[in-house]
C-alpha cells in the first residue's frame, strides 16, 4: 500500500467516524501529525501500518450508530434514541466544533493576554513598506473578531497617511464580534473622516470583491449604506448603535451539514463613510457588483483552525487572500506557533498532544502548488525565525506569582492555554472533573515565573508592475 492509498483509507475512516485526522493519528499511533507528514511525502513502518490498521479494525462505528450521528450532524430530528452520551463522546469528538465561537473562552483570553495588541503592532510595521495608489489606502481584514487588532492598525495607518482616504474591509461572520467592532468605529471616524468601513459575513473567496460567488445567494444580498451625518464621535456612536434592528435581522449564521462549518444565511454588506464626506470619497465607496479587490494590505491574523487541514487553510483561506492583493500589495498572515508554556501546561496534561501540526513553511508551500500560475507575480516570505516568531504574554502582577497563586489566576493561564490550543470540550470534560488540570498549570506557571505563548507570521507579497 502506498501513501496515498493509506491516506485514501485515513480519510475516509475519520468521514466515517467524525475524528479529526490529528485526533486519529494521536489516538492510533500517539502523532498528531502522522496524516501531515504522509502528505508531505514522509514513510512508515510496516509496524506503524499494522497499528493503524488494528486501530480502525477495533474501532469502527456500528452501522446503527453511524446512521444516528449522521442524522444529528446534519440537523434533522432522530426516530430512533441516540446512544448513551458518554459513547457519542468517545467516537464523536465535535467534528463540527469551531473553536473560535467559544465566547466565554475568547473573552477571557482577550482581557487577559496581550496578542491582540502584539499582534497589531506586528502588522503595523507592513505599513513602512506600503506605497497606496489613488484613490485610496486599502485594507482587508479577513476575520476582524472584536476589532481590536483592525482598529490599532487603523490608528498607525492615520499616523502613517493622516491625509490619505482609507477603504478597509472586514470580514465577521459572527454577529456578536460585529457589533463589539462596530462599537470601536466612531473614534476611527472622528480622527480620520476620509475613510469607507465595510463588513461582510461573506466566504475569505468573496468578501474581498464583495460578490458572491453563486448566483442565487447574490441575488439574495442585503447591501446596506450608512452616511453618517454630524461631525462628532458621539453621534456617530448613536447613528452605529441603531443599526442593532438591522443587524439582528440580517446578519445570522447557520452550519454547513456537509463540513460543519458556520455559514451566513444570507449575504450582507454593510458600507459606512460620513456624509460630509461623500464627494470626496466618491470613487472610494463600493457599489453593488462593481466592487474591486486590489489592496494594499490584507490581514489574516488566526484565520484558521491549528489543527485544520492543510489544503484547507492554503485553499479555502490563504489562496484567495492573496489574489485579492494589489500591485505592492502585502499579505501578513499570524497564527499559533507553540513551543511555549502555554503547550507545556496541555502537553502535561494530554501527553504528545500538539496542534500546531503545519508551520509557515508548509503553509507557504501548499499556498503557491494552490496557486500555480497565479502566483508568478507573488513573493512568499517565510523570513528567519527571528522576524517570524514572536511573544505575548499573559497579564499578571508580580505577587500574583507567589508561593500560593491564586484560583482565579490559574483559571485565566489554563483557559489561555487550551484557547491557543483549541482543544475541544469533549476533551476537557474528562480532565476538569480530577483537578490535574490546575497542578499542571501551577506547576509550569512557578516553573517559568509567568505564561508567555509564541505566534508564527508570514507575508506573501506582490510585486509591483
Amino acid at each position: 500500500m502506498n501513501a496515498q492509498e493509506l491516506l485514501q483509507e485515513i480519510s475516509a475512516y475519520c468521514r466515517e467516524t467524525g475524528l479529526a485526522e490529528s485526533t486519529f493519528g494521536r489516538r492510533a499511533v500517539n502523532d498528531g501529525k502522522l496524516a501531515a507528514r504522509l502528505r508531505n511525502g514522509g514513510r512508515i513502518t510496516t509496524e506503524t501500518l499494522d497499528r493503524i490498521r488494528a486501530f480502525m479494525q477495533a474501532n469502527r462505528v456500528p452501522p446503527d450508530l453511524r446512521s444516528a450521528l449522521l442524522v444529528r450532524a446534519n440537523g434533522i430530528a432522530a426516530r430512533t434514541p441516540l446512544p448513551p452520551r458518554a459513547v457519542v463522546t468517545e467516537i464523536s469528538p465535535q467534528r463540527h466544533f469551531r473553536f473560535f465561537d467559544n465566547r466565554q473562552k475568547y473573552l477571557l483570553f482577550v482581557h487577559t493576554c496581550s496578542e491582540k495588541r502584539v499582534v497589531a503592532q506586528r502588522v503595523a510595521l507592513e505599513l513602512a513598506t506600503l506605497v497606496p495608489r489613488p484613490p485610496s489606502v486599502r485594507v482587508f481584514d479577513a476575520g476582524i473578531g472584536d476589532g481590536t487588532v483592525l482598529t490599532q492598525v487603523m490608528r498607525a495607518m492615520h499616523d502613517r497617511f493622516p491625509t490619505m482616504p482609507f477603504y478597509v474591509v472586514g470580514k465577521e461572520i459572527s454577529l456578536e464580534d460585529v457589533r463589539l467592532a462596530l462599537q470601536k468605529m466612531p473614534d476611527r471616524f472622528f480622527e480620520h473622516p476620509a475613510q469607507v468601513i465595510v463588513l461582510t459575513n461573506l466566504a475569505y473567496a468573496e468578501a474581498p470583491w464583495l460578490t458572491a460567488r453563486n448566483p442565487e445567494q447574490e441575488s439574495r444580498m442585503v447591501w446596506h449604506e450608512l452616511a453618517l451625518s454630524g461631525n462628532s464621535a458621539h453621534r456617530f456612536e448613536e447613528q452605529i448603535t441603531g443599526l442593532e434592528p438591522f443587524l439582528t435581522e440580517n446578519w445570522n449564521a447557520g452550519v454547513n451539514p456537509v463540513t460543519g462549518n458556520p455559514t451566513c444565511e444570507r449575504p450582507v454588506v454593510l458600507v459606512i463613510y460620513r456624509e460630509d464626506h461623500r464627494f470626496l470619497l466618491d470613487s472610494v465607496i463600493p457599489r453593488p457588483g462593481a466592487a474591486t479587490a486590489g489592496y494594499d494590505l490584507v490581514i489574516a491574523s488566526q484565520p484558521y483552525r491549528a489543527r485544520s487541514p492543510l489544503a484547507f487553510k492554503a485553499r479555502r483561506v490563504i489562496a484567495p487572500l492573496a489574489r485579492a492583493l494589489g500591485p505592492g500589495g502585502r499579505l501578513i498572515a499570524v497564527h499559533s506557533y507553540g513551543h511555549d508554556p502555554g503547550q507545556e501546561i496541555v502537553q502535561r496534561v494530554w501527553p504528545g498532544d500538539d496542534p500546531f501540526v503545519h508551520d509557515r513553511h508548509d503553509i507557504l508551500r501548499a499556498v503557491k502548488e494552490e496557486l500555480g500560475p497565479d502566483g508568478r507575480d507573488l513573493v512568499f516570505n517565510a523570513f528567519a525565525d527571528n522576524r517570524a516568531l514572536f511573544r505575548y504574554d499573559m497579564h499578571t502582577l508580580p505577587s500574583e506569582l507567589g508561593q500560593s497563586i491564586g484560583t482565579s489566576t490559574l483559571f485565566a493561564a489554563w483557559n489561555a492555554a487550551v484557547y491557543v490550543a483549541q482543544v475541544e470540550d469533549d476533551r476537557l470534560a474528562a480532565v476538569v472533573a480530577d483537578g490535574r488540570y490546575l497542578d499542571a498549570t501551577r506547576d509550569v506557571l512557578h516553573a517559568h515565573g509567568g505564561l508567555w505563548f509564541h505566534d508564527e507570521s508570514y507575508v506573501i507579497s506582490r510585486r509591483r508592475h
